[in-house]
């Protein structure tokens, strides 16, 4: 009897019944007392005499019923007991979806995230046990992935290091330079394979950062480079992941100056996030195609291939650094041609 109300139909049905039971417990006691008929007329006869010595009036003073002995009473009762009685079991039935909400929400930020607690009603016990088990099998398959392709990307490294030495051998000198131009670029790309998944394994926690030193530091070293890069904008710390967000900075910096040779970091902070926009005026991309660079390995045709460099990695670590901290990070045109990468990123 126990095990089943401790259910959220058990509860449910519960407080409800309980709620009808003391309305109707309550309307049948006041009306016993309060609602039964006046007394004989008889028992409240008063005489009054006139004043001319004539034959005096009867007059029948029927007793007054007092002003809660009517319905108000009861079914003011009813309406309020009912009305807290919906207001809590909504209560129940609202509470596990919301916990059930918020650990999706931590889990698609981090599959890290604690546990779901394995308590209340037996629905919600079910829930929460079968989204424990949904996040660490999630976890082991993410884990298994990185390690397979880690493995692979770093035993091909070997045999592409033995063909780059063996190259020598060939005499035909363009023949020779092609395919050291091929095996670099795979090389490149298992390069940037690996610190892909390195990303995606590194569980940071978030720490107060100085995000306008940050970006600061980081013109300043691509100056230092010959690189003409300049910054503006004002902004006060942020909650974030530090790798993570140098990690996107450099890949978009890298980015706009790769296709542009100068780029452009505006910083605008508000109570509610800060946005930073890296602007070039390079070649741009076409608006269709903007959603698709940050696929993995996507390369455009045209001005921004392979022949300027990169292994289409970037943007994605880019976005993913960006989404981990709990934002966004889209393309623009920029005014006059070029690209301008926005990152927003809340402060809640």
């Amino acid at each position: 009897m126990r095990n089943a109300f401790n259910t959220l139909f058990g509860r449910l049905f519960g407080v409800l019944l309980v709620a009808i039971v003391l309305a109707h417990v309550l309307a049948i006691f006041w009306f016993h007392h309060y609602g039964q008929p006046p007394p004989p007329p008889e028992s409240a006869e008063v005489t009054l005499e006139q004043a001319d010595g004539t034959t005096p009036t009867l007059l029948r003073k029927h007793p007054t019923r007092p002003w809660f002995g009517g319905p108000l009473v009861p079914l003011t009762f009813q309406f309020i007991s009912l009305i807290i009685a919906a207001w809590y079991g909504a209560k129940l039935l609202s509470r596990p979806i919301q916990r059930l909400s918020a650990a999706a929400e931590r889990l698609s930020l981090d599959l890290n995230s604690p546990p779901l607690s394995e308590s209340g009603p037996r629905e919600a016990r079910q829930a929460a046990s079968t989204f424990n088990m949904m996040q660490k099998r999630i976890r082991e398959q993410v884990s298994q992935r990185a390690r397979m392709l880690g493995a692979v990307s770093h035993d091909l490294r070997t045999p592409l290091s033995r063909l780059k030495l063996r190259l020598e051998q060939v005499e035909d000198t363009k023949l020779q330079g092609q395919m050291r131009q091929d095996l670099n670029d795979m090389i490149g790309m298992l390069d940037a394979t690996l610190s892909y998944l390195h990303e995606q394994r590194t569980g940071e926690s978030r720490q107060w950062l100085d995000v306008q030193a940050l970006v600061q530091s980081l013109s300043e070293n691509a100056q230092d480079q010959g690189s003409d890069v300049q910054c503006s904008g004002e902004s006060v710390p942020l909650q974030v992941q530090p790798m993570a967000l140098r990690s996107c900075l450099n890949n978009l910096l890298d980015n706009a100056l790769r296709y542009a040779g100068t780029a452009r970091i505006e910083l605008t902070d508000s109570p509610q996030a800060l946005v930073i926009r890296v602007i070039d005026h390079g070649p741009g991309i076409a608006t269709d195609k903007r959603e698709a660079v940050f696929e993995p390995f996507y390369r455009l045709e045209g001005s921004r291939n392979r022949n300027s460099g990169g292994v289409g990695l970037g943007m994605t670590i880019a976005k993913e650094a960006v989404e981990r901290l709990g934002g966004k990070l889209g393309l623009e045109e920029t005014p006059g041609g070029g690209l301008t990468a926005v990152m927003w990123l809340p402060r809640a």
